[in-house]
């Protein structure tokens, strides 16, 4: 993503703050509960889960069971919709993105399904993928790393290299059992809605291009087309707060 890109973006969102409190409340929180919803949706949709949106509609916003579903499924989307209320808390309270929260966030994720919060001491694999996660003693050196890159990036890059960046580190480290993906996408929109801009989301239909992108950066280490992904999603977030007006 060029500087100049960059630059026009960002005064998008310096517009779009200054015309986002003429909008009416009504308008605005049914959007976002609507995002909640959707986020949660194709957030766990990219890790196989099969309930589709109107299912994960009923499931987070009327509380109700979805017949012919497995219970992990439907946790998976509740806890989802949890996790994300807490980063919005988080951004609201202005709390920086540290070790704590990741835990938390995951820990959420993870409710009813497995011990959340805890690293993993096993090695793992990602199928179709060229990049193999560290083994268990290099992972936790390369996640403490992690934790004190996040303080100095904060200062050295521009809001959207910094959540591609917490994204694409994250999951290349792969810390826990399960859930690395759901996680690093909540840390994702936690740097952008920490630095003034909106929540974005990865459709399911686009996992193809966002694995590659992500694979660049894992083998290449090469952050560029990941970079570019975030900008175009936030982007349309942004039209749609301008469409709204």
């Amino acid at each position: 993503m060029g500087s100049s890109c960059y630059e026009e973006l960002n005064q998008k969102i310096k517009r779009l703050n200054s015309i986002k409190t003429g909008l009416s409340q009504i308008t605005l929180t049914s959007y976002e509960q609507a995002f909640n919803v959707e986020f949660a949706h194709h957030s766990t949709a990219i890790e196989g889960n099969t309930l589709s949106l109107i299912e994960a509609k009923l499931v987070i916003e009327d509380g109700l069971a979805v017949g012919g579903k497995s219970l992990r499924e439907i946790y998976e989307i509740v806890n989802h919709s949890k996790a994300f209320m807490y980063v919005q808390s988080c951004v609201a309270n202005k709390k920086t993105l540290d070790e704590q929260a990741v835990k938390e966030i995951h820990a959420l994720l993870m409710e009813n399904i497995l011990t959340g919060g805890v690293y993993r001491d096993v090695n793992v694999y990602i199928s179709g993928a060229r990049h193999t996660p560290p083994p268990p003693p290099e992972m936790y050196r390369q996640i403490k790393d992690f934790y004190i890159d996040l303080m100095w990036k904060a200062d050295s890059l521009n809001p959207i290299e910094l959540a591609a960046w917490t994204h694409a580190e994250f999951v290349k480290i792969h810390p826990f059992v399960d859930g690395n993906g759901r996680t690093s996408r909540l840390l994702m929109n936690y740097q952008l809605m920490a630095n003034g801009f909106l929540p974005i989301i990865i459709a399911k239909e686009n996992r193809l291009a966002y694995f590659n992108a992500l694979e660049q950066y894992a083998v290449e280490n090469n952050l560029s087309p990941f970079m570019d992904i975030i900008a175009g999603l936030e982007n349309e977030q942004v039209e749609k707060y301008f469409a709204m007006a």
